[in-house]
Protein backbone atom coordinates (compact mmCIF):
# COMPACT_ATOMS: atom_id res chain seq x y z
CA UNK A 1 0.00 0.00 0.00
CA UNK A 2 2.87 2.33 0.84
CA UNK A 3 4.49 1.62 -2.53
CA UNK A 4 1.32 2.56 -4.38
CA UNK A 5 1.34 5.99 -2.76
CA UNK A 6 5.07 6.59 -3.00
CA UNK A 7 5.51 5.83 -6.70
CA UNK A 8 3.20 8.46 -8.19
CA UNK A 9 4.60 11.05 -5.79
CA UNK A 10 8.12 10.27 -7.02
CA UNK A 11 7.09 10.42 -10.67
CA UNK A 12 5.27 13.71 -10.24
CA UNK A 13 8.21 15.22 -8.38
CA UNK A 14 10.72 14.60 -11.16
CA UNK A 15 11.14 17.42 -13.69
CA UNK A 16 11.08 15.46 -16.93
CA UNK A 17 14.15 16.08 -19.09
CA UNK A 18 15.56 18.74 -16.76
CA UNK A 19 18.86 18.67 -14.89
CA UNK A 20 20.59 20.91 -12.37
CA UNK A 21 23.74 22.97 -12.97
CA UNK A 22 25.86 19.83 -12.50
CA UNK A 23 23.85 17.78 -14.99
CA UNK A 24 21.96 15.72 -12.40
CA UNK A 25 18.20 14.99 -12.61
CA UNK A 26 16.17 17.42 -10.51
CA UNK A 27 12.79 17.33 -8.82
CA UNK A 28 10.09 19.93 -9.19
CA UNK A 29 10.07 20.64 -5.48
CA UNK A 30 13.61 22.05 -5.30
CA UNK A 31 14.12 23.54 -8.76
CA UNK A 32 12.45 25.81 -11.25
CA UNK A 33 9.03 27.32 -10.72
CA UNK A 34 8.52 30.83 -9.42
CA UNK A 35 11.64 30.76 -7.27
CA UNK A 36 13.87 30.50 -10.34
CA UNK A 37 11.59 32.65 -12.48
CA UNK A 38 11.87 35.48 -9.94
CA UNK A 39 15.64 35.67 -10.51
CA UNK A 40 15.17 35.74 -14.26
CA UNK A 41 12.41 38.36 -14.16
CA UNK A 42 14.72 40.46 -11.96
CA UNK A 43 17.43 40.14 -14.61
CA UNK A 44 15.00 41.27 -17.27
CA UNK A 45 14.01 44.33 -15.21
CA UNK A 46 17.67 45.42 -15.17
CA UNK A 47 18.21 44.57 -18.84
CA UNK A 48 15.14 46.50 -19.96
CA UNK A 49 16.23 49.41 -17.77
CA UNK A 50 19.51 49.42 -19.69
CA UNK A 51 17.87 49.01 -23.11
CA UNK A 52 15.21 51.69 -22.66
CA UNK A 53 17.78 53.95 -21.05
CA UNK A 54 19.36 54.02 -24.51
CA UNK A 55 16.44 53.64 -26.91
CA UNK A 56 13.79 55.90 -25.36
CA UNK A 57 15.75 59.12 -25.87
CA UNK A 58 17.91 58.08 -28.81
CA UNK A 59 16.13 60.35 -31.29
CA UNK A 60 16.94 63.34 -29.05
CA UNK A 61 20.64 62.46 -28.96
CA UNK A 62 20.76 62.06 -32.75
CA UNK A 63 19.04 65.38 -33.44
CA UNK A 64 21.00 67.06 -30.63
CA UNK A 65 24.70 66.24 -30.10
CA UNK A 66 24.99 64.33 -33.41
CA UNK A 67 23.13 67.09 -35.37
CA UNK A 68 20.94 64.86 -37.57
CA UNK A 69 17.68 65.89 -39.24
CA UNK A 70 14.36 64.66 -37.86
CA UNK A 71 13.78 62.24 -40.76
CA UNK A 72 17.37 60.92 -40.65
CA UNK A 73 17.23 60.46 -36.89
CA UNK A 74 13.88 58.63 -37.07
CA UNK A 75 15.22 56.39 -39.85
CA UNK A 76 18.36 55.63 -37.83
CA UNK A 77 16.36 54.82 -34.69
CA UNK A 78 14.06 52.53 -36.68
CA UNK A 79 17.02 50.84 -38.40
CA UNK A 80 18.75 50.18 -35.08
CA UNK A 81 15.55 49.00 -33.39
CA UNK A 82 14.85 46.73 -36.36
CA UNK A 83 18.34 45.26 -36.30
CA UNK A 84 18.24 44.77 -32.53
CA UNK A 85 14.89 43.00 -32.87
CA UNK A 86 16.01 40.73 -35.73
CA UNK A 87 19.35 39.70 -34.22
CA UNK A 88 17.53 37.50 -31.66
CA UNK A 89 16.98 35.09 -34.56
CA UNK A 90 20.76 34.62 -34.70
CA UNK A 91 21.18 34.59 -30.93
CA UNK A 92 18.42 32.04 -30.50
CA UNK A 93 19.91 29.85 -33.23
CA UNK A 94 23.28 29.83 -31.46
CA UNK A 95 21.61 29.05 -28.13
CA UNK A 96 19.38 26.25 -29.40
CA UNK A 97 22.10 24.52 -31.42
CA UNK A 98 25.43 25.19 -29.73
CA UNK A 99 25.79 27.06 -26.44
CA UNK A 100 22.49 26.53 -24.67
CA UNK A 101 20.43 29.35 -23.19
CA UNK A 102 22.34 29.72 -19.92
CA UNK A 103 25.76 30.21 -21.54
CA UNK A 104 24.32 32.46 -24.25
CA UNK A 105 22.80 34.74 -21.63
CA UNK A 106 26.15 35.08 -19.86
CA UNK A 107 28.02 35.82 -23.11
CA UNK A 108 25.37 38.33 -24.21
CA UNK A 109 25.53 40.08 -20.82
CA UNK A 110 29.30 40.56 -21.14
CA UNK A 111 28.87 42.02 -24.66
CA UNK A 112 26.07 44.24 -23.35
CA UNK A 113 28.33 45.69 -20.66
CA UNK A 114 31.13 46.25 -23.19
CA UNK A 115 28.79 48.01 -25.64
CA UNK A 116 27.33 50.30 -22.98
CA UNK A 117 30.80 51.13 -21.70
CA UNK A 118 31.95 52.15 -25.19
CA UNK A 119 28.74 54.14 -25.68
CA UNK A 120 29.56 56.09 -22.52
CA UNK A 121 33.07 56.68 -23.85
CA UNK A 122 31.67 58.04 -27.14
CA UNK A 123 29.62 60.61 -25.21
CA UNK A 124 32.66 61.98 -23.33
CA UNK A 125 34.98 61.77 -26.33
CA UNK A 126 34.40 65.40 -27.49
CA UNK A 127 35.52 66.59 -24.06
CA UNK A 128 38.58 64.35 -24.13
CA UNK A 129 39.74 65.65 -27.51
CA UNK A 130 38.86 69.28 -26.73
CA UNK A 131 35.96 69.63 -29.20
CA UNK A 132 33.56 72.43 -28.25
CA UNK A 133 30.92 74.00 -30.47
CA UNK A 134 28.50 76.73 -29.48
CA UNK A 135 26.39 76.88 -32.65
CA UNK A 136 23.48 74.67 -33.70
CA UNK A 137 24.50 74.66 -37.36
CA UNK A 138 25.00 70.98 -38.27
CA UNK A 139 27.22 71.86 -41.24
CA UNK A 140 29.71 74.27 -39.72
CA UNK A 141 29.76 72.44 -36.39
CA UNK A 142 29.37 68.73 -37.09
CA UNK A 143 30.50 66.29 -34.38
CA UNK A 144 33.93 64.60 -34.69
CA UNK A 145 33.80 61.67 -37.10
CA UNK A 146 35.50 59.38 -34.59
CA UNK A 147 32.71 60.11 -32.10
CA UNK A 148 30.03 59.23 -34.64
CA UNK A 149 31.81 56.01 -35.64
CA UNK A 150 32.37 54.91 -32.02
CA UNK A 151 28.77 55.77 -31.13
CA UNK A 152 27.21 53.67 -33.88
CA UNK A 153 29.65 50.80 -33.34
CA UNK A 154 28.76 50.77 -29.64
CA UNK A 155 25.06 51.13 -30.38
CA UNK A 156 25.00 48.12 -32.69
CA UNK A 157 27.14 46.12 -30.26
CA UNK A 158 24.40 46.71 -27.69
CA UNK A 159 21.86 45.59 -30.31
CA UNK A 160 23.85 42.40 -30.96
CA UNK A 161 24.10 41.69 -27.23
CA UNK A 162 20.36 42.19 -26.85
CA UNK A 163 19.91 39.71 -29.70
CA UNK A 164 21.43 36.97 -27.58
CA UNK A 165 20.02 38.11 -24.25
CA UNK A 166 16.36 38.79 -24.98
CA UNK A 167 15.04 35.51 -26.48
CA UNK A 168 17.21 33.26 -24.34
CA UNK A 169 16.35 34.90 -21.02
CA UNK A 170 12.65 34.72 -21.71
CA UNK A 171 12.78 31.14 -22.99
CA UNK A 172 15.00 30.13 -20.05
CA UNK A 173 12.45 31.66 -17.67
CA UNK A 174 9.56 29.81 -19.31
CA UNK A 175 11.63 26.61 -19.14
CA UNK A 176 11.32 26.75 -15.35
CA UNK A 177 7.70 25.60 -15.75
CA UNK A 178 6.63 22.20 -17.07
CA UNK A 179 4.11 22.77 -19.85
CA UNK A 180 2.73 19.25 -19.44
CA UNK A 181 1.92 19.73 -15.75
CA UNK A 182 -1.49 21.42 -15.41
CA UNK A 183 -0.55 23.62 -12.46
CA UNK A 184 2.84 24.56 -13.87
CA UNK A 185 1.20 25.21 -17.25
CA UNK A 186 -1.00 27.83 -15.56
CA UNK A 187 2.11 29.20 -13.87
CA UNK A 188 3.88 29.51 -17.21
CA UNK A 189 0.98 31.45 -18.71
CA UNK A 190 1.16 33.81 -15.73
CA UNK A 191 4.93 33.99 -16.16
CA UNK A 192 4.52 35.70 -19.53
CA UNK A 193 2.25 38.28 -17.90
CA UNK A 194 4.60 38.98 -14.99
CA UNK A 195 7.61 38.85 -17.30
CA UNK A 196 6.17 41.71 -19.28
CA UNK A 197 5.25 43.42 -16.03
CA UNK A 198 8.97 43.35 -15.16
CA UNK A 199 9.82 44.64 -18.63
CA UNK A 200 7.51 47.61 -18.09
CA UNK A 201 8.84 48.34 -14.61
CA UNK A 202 12.41 48.42 -15.91
CA UNK A 203 11.43 50.53 -18.91
CA UNK A 204 9.35 52.97 -16.85
CA UNK A 205 12.11 53.64 -14.34
CA UNK A 206 14.62 54.09 -17.16
CA UNK A 207 12.42 56.55 -19.03
CA UNK A 208 11.79 58.58 -15.88
CA UNK A 209 15.34 58.57 -14.51
CA UNK A 210 17.73 58.12 -17.41
CA UNK A 211 15.99 60.45 -19.87
CA UNK A 212 15.99 63.19 -17.21
CA UNK A 213 19.70 62.67 -16.58
CA UNK A 214 20.42 62.76 -20.31
CA UNK A 215 18.39 65.92 -20.94
CA UNK A 216 19.45 67.89 -17.85
CA UNK A 217 22.76 66.54 -16.54
CA UNK A 218 24.99 64.57 -18.88
CA UNK A 219 24.68 62.19 -21.80
CA UNK A 220 27.77 60.32 -20.57
CA UNK A 221 26.13 59.73 -17.19
CA UNK A 222 22.89 58.86 -18.95
CA UNK A 223 24.68 56.09 -20.86
CA UNK A 224 26.82 55.02 -17.89
CA UNK A 225 23.87 54.28 -15.58
CA UNK A 226 22.49 51.56 -17.95
CA UNK A 227 25.98 50.02 -18.01
CA UNK A 228 25.91 49.69 -14.22
CA UNK A 229 22.41 48.16 -14.47
CA UNK A 230 23.71 45.41 -16.76
CA UNK A 231 26.52 44.58 -14.35
CA UNK A 232 23.88 44.14 -11.64
CA UNK A 233 21.76 42.01 -14.00
CA UNK A 234 24.65 39.61 -14.63
CA UNK A 235 25.35 39.26 -10.90
CA UNK A 236 21.68 38.54 -10.11
CA UNK A 237 21.49 35.95 -12.88
CA UNK A 238 24.55 34.09 -11.59
CA UNK A 239 23.18 34.07 -8.02
CA UNK A 240 20.25 31.92 -9.20
CA UNK A 241 22.48 29.31 -10.90
CA UNK A 242 21.77 26.54 -8.37
CA UNK A 243 17.99 26.92 -8.59
CA UNK A 244 17.49 26.72 -12.35
CA UNK A 245 16.24 23.83 -14.43
CA UNK A 246 18.48 23.19 -17.43
CA UNK A 247 17.58 21.28 -20.58
CA UNK A 248 20.38 19.61 -22.50
CA UNK A 249 20.71 20.70 -26.12
CA UNK A 250 21.46 18.30 -28.94
CA UNK A 251 24.63 19.54 -30.59
CA UNK A 252 24.11 19.73 -34.33
CA UNK A 253 26.56 20.81 -36.97
CA UNK A 254 23.58 22.32 -38.78
CA UNK A 255 21.84 25.27 -37.11
CA UNK A 256 18.02 25.43 -37.00
CA UNK A 257 17.83 27.77 -40.00
CA UNK A 258 20.04 25.46 -42.05
CA UNK A 259 18.01 22.42 -41.01
CA UNK A 260 14.69 24.07 -41.82
CA UNK A 261 16.03 25.63 -45.02
CA UNK A 262 17.32 22.29 -46.28
CA UNK A 263 13.82 20.83 -45.95
CA UNK A 264 12.29 23.59 -48.06
CA UNK A 265 15.04 23.27 -50.69
CA UNK A 266 14.56 19.52 -50.89
CA UNK A 267 10.78 19.81 -50.99
CA UNK A 268 10.79 22.37 -53.80
CA UNK A 269 13.23 20.26 -55.80
CA UNK A 270 10.80 17.37 -55.51
CA UNK A 271 7.74 19.51 -56.25
CA UNK A 272 7.08 17.98 -59.67
CA UNK A 273 7.63 14.36 -58.69
CA UNK A 274 4.79 11.99 -58.02
CA UNK A 275 3.86 11.80 -54.34
CA UNK A 276 4.29 8.48 -52.57
CA UNK A 277 1.25 6.35 -51.92
CA UNK A 278 -0.06 7.17 -48.44
CA UNK A 279 -2.31 4.76 -46.65
CA UNK A 280 -5.01 5.84 -44.22
CA UNK A 281 -3.05 4.09 -41.47
CA UNK A 282 -0.02 6.29 -42.19
CA UNK A 283 -2.16 9.40 -42.09
CA UNK A 284 -3.63 8.40 -38.73
CA UNK A 285 -0.20 7.49 -37.34
CA UNK A 286 1.08 10.99 -38.06
CA UNK A 287 -2.02 12.66 -36.62
CA UNK A 288 -2.38 15.38 -39.25
CA UNK A 289 -4.21 18.45 -38.08
CA UNK A 290 -6.56 20.25 -40.48
CA UNK A 291 -4.09 23.05 -41.19
CA UNK A 292 -1.49 20.43 -42.14
CA UNK A 293 -3.74 19.18 -44.96
CA UNK A 294 -3.83 22.58 -46.66
CA UNK A 295 -2.01 23.53 -49.86
CA UNK A 296 0.94 25.12 -48.07
CA UNK A 297 1.77 21.79 -46.42
CA UNK A 298 1.38 19.39 -49.35
CA UNK A 299 5.02 19.38 -50.38
CA UNK A 300 6.17 19.00 -46.76
CA UNK A 301 3.69 16.23 -46.13
CA UNK A 302 5.14 14.38 -49.09
CA UNK A 303 8.58 14.77 -47.56
CA UNK A 304 7.25 13.46 -44.27
CA UNK A 305 5.94 10.27 -45.85
CA UNK A 306 9.15 9.45 -47.69
CA UNK A 307 10.30 6.05 -46.40
CA UNK A 308 12.70 7.43 -43.78
CA UNK A 309 14.05 10.71 -45.00
CA UNK A 310 14.03 13.21 -47.84
CA UNK A 311 17.23 13.54 -49.88
CA UNK A 312 18.54 16.95 -50.95
CA UNK A 313 21.40 16.03 -53.33
CA UNK A 314 23.88 14.30 -50.98
CA UNK A 315 22.28 15.57 -47.76
CA UNK A 316 19.45 13.99 -45.82
CA UNK A 317 16.47 15.68 -44.20
CA UNK A 318 15.31 13.70 -41.19
CA UNK A 319 11.69 13.42 -40.13
CA UNK A 320 12.47 15.63 -37.16
CA UNK A 321 13.80 18.34 -39.49
CA UNK A 322 10.67 18.08 -41.62
CA UNK A 323 8.51 18.48 -38.51
CA UNK A 324 10.52 21.55 -37.49
CA UNK A 325 9.99 23.10 -40.92
CA UNK A 326 6.25 22.42 -40.78
CA UNK A 327 5.98 23.96 -37.32
CA UNK A 328 7.72 27.17 -38.42
CA UNK A 329 5.77 27.41 -41.69
CA UNK A 330 2.50 27.18 -39.76
CA UNK A 331 3.38 30.36 -37.87
CA UNK A 332 3.89 32.63 -40.86
CA UNK A 333 0.18 33.24 -41.63
CA UNK A 334 -0.01 34.75 -38.13
CA UNK A 335 3.40 36.46 -38.25
CA UNK A 336 2.75 38.44 -41.45
CA UNK A 337 -0.39 40.42 -40.43
CA UNK A 338 1.24 41.16 -37.06
CA UNK A 339 3.81 43.30 -38.91
CA UNK A 340 1.42 46.26 -39.01
CA UNK A 341 1.49 46.20 -35.24
CA UNK A 342 5.30 46.35 -35.39
CA UNK A 343 5.14 49.40 -37.67
CA UNK A 344 2.88 51.28 -35.26
CA UNK A 345 5.06 50.27 -32.31
CA UNK A 346 8.01 52.10 -33.90
CA UNK A 347 6.31 55.51 -33.62
CA UNK A 348 6.39 56.07 -29.85
CA UNK A 349 10.19 56.47 -29.49
CA UNK A 350 10.41 58.62 -32.63
CA UNK A 351 7.57 60.83 -33.81
CA UNK A 352 5.55 60.70 -30.59
CA UNK A 353 8.64 62.01 -28.80
CA UNK A 354 9.28 64.73 -31.39
CA UNK A 355 5.64 65.82 -31.09
CA UNK A 356 5.99 66.18 -27.33
CA UNK A 357 9.17 68.24 -27.68
CA UNK A 358 7.21 71.04 -29.40
CA UNK A 359 4.47 71.21 -26.73
CA UNK A 360 4.19 72.73 -23.26
CA UNK A 361 5.86 70.23 -20.92
CA UNK A 362 5.80 72.34 -17.76
CA UNK A 363 4.66 70.40 -14.70
CA UNK A 364 5.44 73.02 -12.06
CA UNK A 365 6.99 76.43 -12.46
CA UNK A 366 10.57 76.08 -13.67
CA UNK A 367 10.40 72.32 -14.26
CA UNK A 368 9.75 70.64 -17.61
CA UNK A 369 9.50 66.92 -18.11
CA UNK A 370 11.63 65.38 -20.91
CA UNK A 371 9.63 64.66 -24.05
CA UNK A 372 10.84 61.05 -23.96
CA UNK A 373 9.44 60.58 -20.45
CA UNK A 374 5.90 60.28 -21.81
CA UNK A 375 6.87 56.86 -23.12
CA UNK A 376 6.65 55.69 -19.52
CA UNK A 377 2.86 56.02 -19.86
CA UNK A 378 2.94 52.94 -22.09
CA UNK A 379 4.77 50.97 -19.42
CA UNK A 380 2.67 52.37 -16.56
CA UNK A 381 -0.50 51.38 -18.38
CA UNK A 382 0.86 47.88 -18.76
CA UNK A 383 1.99 47.72 -15.13
CA UNK A 384 -1.54 48.61 -14.01
CA UNK A 385 -3.41 46.36 -16.42
CA UNK A 386 -1.34 43.16 -16.18
CA UNK A 387 -2.17 42.39 -12.51
CA UNK A 388 -5.84 43.08 -13.21
CA UNK A 389 -5.70 40.90 -16.31
CA UNK A 390 -3.91 38.04 -14.55
CA UNK A 391 -5.77 38.03 -11.24
CA UNK A 392 -9.25 39.11 -12.30
CA UNK A 393 -9.93 38.76 -16.01
CA UNK A 394 -8.26 35.36 -16.53
CA UNK A 395 -10.09 33.53 -13.67
CA UNK A 396 -13.44 34.96 -14.78
CA UNK A 397 -12.83 34.11 -18.44
CA UNK A 398 -11.52 30.66 -17.45
CA UNK A 399 -14.81 29.89 -15.72
CA UNK A 400 -16.65 30.42 -19.02
CA UNK A 401 -14.17 29.14 -21.59
CA UNK A 402 -12.47 26.36 -19.56
CA UNK A 403 -9.14 27.49 -21.02
CA UNK A 404 -6.12 27.78 -18.66
CA UNK A 405 -5.32 31.30 -19.98
CA UNK A 406 -8.95 32.50 -20.08
CA UNK A 407 -8.91 33.34 -23.78
CA UNK A 408 -6.78 31.97 -26.58
CA UNK A 409 -3.51 33.68 -27.37
CA UNK A 410 -4.73 34.47 -30.89
CA UNK A 411 -7.73 36.30 -29.47
CA UNK A 412 -5.37 38.20 -27.21
CA UNK A 413 -3.10 39.21 -30.10
CA UNK A 414 -6.04 40.33 -32.23
CA UNK A 415 -7.33 42.54 -29.42
CA UNK A 416 -3.91 44.19 -29.21
CA UNK A 417 -3.80 44.88 -32.96
CA UNK A 418 -7.22 46.55 -32.71
CA UNK A 419 -6.06 48.89 -29.91
CA UNK A 420 -2.87 49.62 -31.86
CA UNK A 421 -4.92 50.76 -34.87
CA UNK A 422 -7.08 52.90 -32.60
CA UNK A 423 -3.99 54.62 -31.17
CA UNK A 424 -3.06 55.83 -34.66
CA UNK A 425 -6.49 57.36 -35.20
CA UNK A 426 -6.20 59.23 -31.90
CA UNK A 427 -2.62 60.32 -32.70
CA UNK A 428 -3.76 61.77 -36.03
CA UNK A 429 -6.58 63.75 -34.38
CA UNK A 430 -4.25 65.13 -31.70
CA UNK A 431 -1.68 66.16 -34.33
CA UNK A 432 -4.39 68.02 -36.27
CA UNK A 433 -5.21 69.94 -33.08
CA UNK A 434 -1.51 70.73 -32.51
CA UNK A 435 -1.13 72.12 -36.04
CA UNK A 436 -4.31 74.19 -35.69
CA UNK A 437 -3.00 75.79 -32.49
CA UNK A 438 0.36 76.51 -34.16
CA UNK A 439 -1.53 78.23 -36.98
CA UNK A 440 -3.78 80.13 -34.58
CA UNK A 441 -0.83 81.61 -32.68
CA UNK A 442 1.22 82.29 -35.83
CA UNK A 443 3.91 79.75 -34.90
CA UNK A 444 4.17 77.87 -38.19
CA UNK A 445 7.58 79.36 -38.91
CA UNK A 446 8.78 79.45 -35.31
CA UNK A 447 9.77 75.84 -34.60
CA UNK A 448 11.80 76.75 -31.49
CA UNK A 449 8.84 78.40 -29.76
CA UNK A 450 6.79 76.16 -27.50
CA UNK A 451 3.24 75.66 -28.76
CA UNK A 452 0.69 76.67 -26.08
CA UNK A 453 -0.79 73.19 -25.96
CA UNK A 454 -0.25 70.87 -23.02
CA UNK A 455 1.79 67.75 -23.66
CA UNK A 456 -0.90 65.82 -21.79
CA UNK A 457 -2.92 65.87 -25.02
CA UNK A 458 -0.65 63.00 -26.07
CA UNK A 459 -1.68 60.83 -23.11
CA UNK A 460 -4.55 58.97 -24.89
CA UNK A 461 -2.36 57.69 -27.72
CA UNK A 462 0.26 56.51 -25.23
CA UNK A 463 -2.37 54.79 -23.08
CA UNK A 464 -3.85 53.00 -26.09
CA UNK A 465 -0.35 51.88 -27.06
CA UNK A 466 0.12 50.46 -23.56
CA UNK A 467 -3.17 48.56 -23.72
CA UNK A 468 -2.19 47.22 -27.14
CA UNK A 469 1.12 45.96 -25.72
CA UNK A 470 -0.68 44.16 -22.87
CA UNK A 471 -2.59 42.10 -25.37
CA UNK A 472 -0.49 41.85 -28.53
CA UNK A 473 3.09 41.70 -27.27
CA UNK A 474 2.45 39.28 -24.40
CA UNK A 475 0.17 37.21 -26.61
CA UNK A 476 2.85 36.94 -29.31
CA UNK A 477 5.44 35.92 -26.72
CA UNK A 478 3.32 33.04 -25.49
CA UNK A 479 2.12 32.03 -28.95
CA UNK A 480 5.53 31.82 -30.64
CA UNK A 481 7.08 30.10 -27.60
CA UNK A 482 4.38 27.46 -27.30
CA UNK A 483 3.71 26.66 -30.96
CA UNK A 484 7.21 25.49 -31.92
CA UNK A 485 9.03 22.28 -30.96
CA UNK A 486 10.77 22.34 -27.57
CA UNK A 487 14.19 22.49 -29.26
CA UNK A 488 13.23 25.70 -31.11
CA UNK A 489 11.65 27.72 -28.32
CA UNK A 490 14.36 30.38 -28.36
CA UNK A 491 13.75 30.63 -32.12
CA UNK A 492 10.03 30.95 -31.42
CA UNK A 493 10.57 33.93 -29.14
CA UNK A 494 12.97 35.40 -31.67
CA UNK A 495 10.17 35.21 -34.23
CA UNK A 496 7.99 37.34 -31.96
CA UNK A 497 10.83 39.88 -31.65
CA UNK A 498 11.27 39.82 -35.41
CA UNK A 499 7.75 41.26 -35.72
CA UNK A 500 9.08 44.34 -33.92
CA UNK A 501 12.29 44.30 -35.98
CA UNK A 502 10.73 43.95 -39.41
CA UNK A 503 8.03 46.43 -38.39
CA UNK A 504 10.75 48.97 -37.52
CA UNK A 505 12.46 48.43 -40.87
CA UNK A 506 9.15 48.84 -42.68
CA UNK A 507 8.52 52.03 -40.74
CA UNK A 508 11.98 53.31 -41.71
CA UNK A 509 11.28 52.38 -45.33
CA UNK A 510 7.95 54.24 -45.29
CA UNK A 511 9.58 57.31 -43.72
CA UNK A 512 12.32 57.36 -46.38
CA UNK A 513 9.88 56.93 -49.28
CA UNK A 514 7.51 59.61 -47.97
CA UNK A 515 10.37 61.99 -47.16
CA UNK A 516 11.69 61.73 -50.72
CA UNK A 517 8.30 61.96 -52.39
CA UNK A 518 6.80 64.82 -50.34
CA UNK A 519 9.92 66.96 -49.82
CA UNK A 520 12.32 68.73 -52.17
CA UNK A 521 11.87 71.72 -54.51
CA UNK A 522 11.35 74.02 -51.55
CA UNK A 523 8.45 71.96 -50.19
CA UNK A 524 8.11 70.84 -46.59
CA UNK A 525 7.88 67.06 -46.35
CA UNK A 526 5.58 65.21 -43.97
CA UNK A 527 8.60 64.94 -41.65
CA UNK A 528 10.06 68.44 -41.98
CA UNK A 529 12.52 69.48 -39.26
CA UNK A 530 9.98 72.22 -38.57
CA UNK A 531 7.14 69.99 -37.30
CA UNK A 532 4.76 72.93 -37.52
CA UNK A 533 5.13 72.74 -41.30
CA UNK A 534 5.20 68.95 -41.37
CA UNK A 535 2.23 66.58 -41.65
CA UNK A 536 2.61 63.81 -39.13
CA UNK A 537 -1.17 63.64 -39.16
CA UNK A 538 -1.10 62.35 -42.75
CA UNK A 539 1.42 59.70 -41.75
CA UNK A 540 -0.71 58.61 -38.80
CA UNK A 541 -3.79 58.33 -41.01
CA UNK A 542 -1.78 56.18 -43.42
CA UNK A 543 -0.76 53.88 -40.57
CA UNK A 544 -4.39 53.73 -39.42
CA UNK A 545 -5.47 52.47 -42.84
CA UNK A 546 -2.63 49.93 -42.98
CA UNK A 547 -3.55 48.74 -39.48
CA UNK A 548 -7.19 48.27 -40.49
CA UNK A 549 -6.18 46.10 -43.45
CA UNK A 550 -3.74 44.17 -41.28
CA UNK A 551 -6.38 43.56 -38.63
CA UNK A 552 -8.84 42.25 -41.21
CA UNK A 553 -6.20 39.91 -42.64
CA UNK A 554 -5.29 38.71 -39.15
CA UNK A 555 -8.90 37.85 -38.30
CA UNK A 556 -9.23 35.84 -41.49
CA UNK A 557 -5.99 33.88 -41.01
CA UNK A 558 -6.29 33.36 -37.25
CA UNK A 559 -9.74 31.83 -37.67
CA UNK A 560 -8.29 28.84 -39.52
CA UNK A 561 -5.24 28.29 -37.31
CA UNK A 562 -5.11 25.00 -35.38
CA UNK A 563 -3.09 25.03 -32.16
CA UNK A 564 -0.26 22.54 -31.81
CA UNK A 565 -1.30 21.73 -28.25
CA UNK A 566 -4.95 22.58 -27.91
CA UNK A 567 -5.09 21.33 -24.31
CA UNK A 568 -2.55 23.94 -23.17
CA UNK A 569 -4.15 27.01 -24.79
Amino acid sequence: MAEEVETPMLVNAVADGAVDFKGRPVSKTNSGGWRSAAFIIGVEVAERFAYYGISSNLVTYLTGPLRQSTAAAAANVNAWTGTASLLPLLGASVADSYLGRFRTIILASVLYILGLGLLTLSAILPTLIGFNCQTDDPISCSPPQIQVMLFFFSLYLVGAAQGGHKPCTQAFGADQFDGYDLEECKGRSSFFNWWYFGVCVGGTVAIFVVSYVQDNLSWALGFGIPCIAMVIALVVFLIGTRTYRYYCITLNEKGPFVRIGSVFVAAFKNWGTSPPTISSTEVESHEFLPHQRSEQFKFLNKALFAPKHLKNNDSVCSLNEVEEAKAVLALFPIWVPCLVYGIVLAQSPTFFTKQGATMDRTVVSGFKIPAASLQCLISLTTVIIIPIYDTTFVPIARAFTRKPAGITVLQRIGTGIFFSATSMVVAALVEIQRLNIALKYDLLDKPNVTIPMSVWWLVPQYLLSGIADCFALIGMQEFFYDQVPTELRSIGLALYLSVVGVGSFLSSFLVSIIENSTGGDGRDSWFSNNLNRAHLDYFYWLLSILSAFGFAAYLHLARSYIYKRRDAI
